[in-house]
């Protein structure tokens, strides 16, 4: 019997659950996934409880996956990169290895016209989290040019961007105020890595106002990591504007369908993890 899990807070939006188990179906394992709503101050003893209770690994979003590299032995390159984690294997000695499937997943969704159509264009992203780093890291992977981060708080995004400058330095990264956003027309892509739209999270926000939104370009792609829904406010301006999009459902599956790889050693089948998740949504 695998087990699994996946830990942050708030969780009742996840899909998680839904696509693991038909990943474990798909290879024809018996096992199970738990939805572990954990805040960051309970990380130590969610940690303890997923260590003595027999899983192999677990998921982590929302607001962990800094936090959760703490507690990791070692973790691959992307994570080290990122300064995150959305996945951890546990060993047969218990100790903890991190990863971040993220990046993986952010990239495999946007399809292969569109990645190159990033190489030396100017990219938008809407938020400083732990996704935020990781669709920074995809971004510069495809050769963006630039890379202008939109947050709140500017001081708490600063060691995200150094971390970023350093790793590529060839790409030029700024952190501007999300408030003083009010012209995309220079961004082939805008990426919003907020939770803002996301069911339980302030569903039917915008995480930017409609009036910014019709200045994209035609020919840009506005992406949005939210699953669930599948379309986010965000991703219905972007539609009422004739401009390209990417839902986050992609993202999620694909990410996943990695993390299930690293536990297993196994390739899931995508196309149910897929089916899956939408049944569920169409419950």
């Amino acid at each position: 019997m695998y087990k699994f899990g996946l830990i942050g807070y708030p969780l009742s939006h996840s899909m998680s659950k839904v696509i693991q188990e038909a990943a474990l179906k798909s290879v024809g394992l018996e096992g199970s996934y738990e939805i572990l709503e954990t805040e960051p101050e309970d990380i130590v003893q969610r940690i303890k409880y997923l260590k003595s209770n027999g899983f192999k690994g677990f998921n982590v979003t929302i607001p962990l996956k800094v936090p959760v590299t703490l507690f990791l032995s070692s973790v691959d390159n992307v994570a080290n990169v990122t300064g995150c984690s959305n996945t951890v294997k546990i060993s047969d000695d218990l100790q903890l290895y991190g990863y971040n499937t993220d990046v993986y997943g952010f990239v495999e969704a946007i399809p292969e016209d569109d990645r190159n159509e990033l190489k030396g264009k100017k990219v938008a992203i809407l938020g400083n989290g732990g996704a935020a780093r990781a669709v920074g890291v995809g971004i510069s992977i495809l050769k963006a040019q630039q890379i202008d981060f939109f947050v709140r708080n500017i001081v708490n995004a600063s060691d995200m961007v150094e971390t970023l400058r350093k790793n590529f330095p060839n790409v030029t990264m700024n952190c501007r105020q999300i408030e003083n956003l009010t012209d995309l027309s220079e961004y082939k892509m805008l990426i919003n890595t907020t939770p803002i739209g996301m069911k339980s999270k302030a569903m039917g926000l915008s995480p930017i106002d409609e009036e910014v939104v019709k200045t994209m370009d035609k020919n840009s792609i506005i992406y949005d990591i939210v699953y669930n829904p599948l379309k986010t406010e965000l991703i219905k301006l972007a539609k009422k504007y004739e401009i390209k999009t990417i839902q986050g459902l992609d993202m999620l599956i694909y990410q996943g369908a990695k993390a299930f790889e690293i536990w297993t050693g196994k390739k899931p089948d995508i196309l149910k993890m897929k089916i899956a998740a939408l049944e569920e949504m169409a419950d």
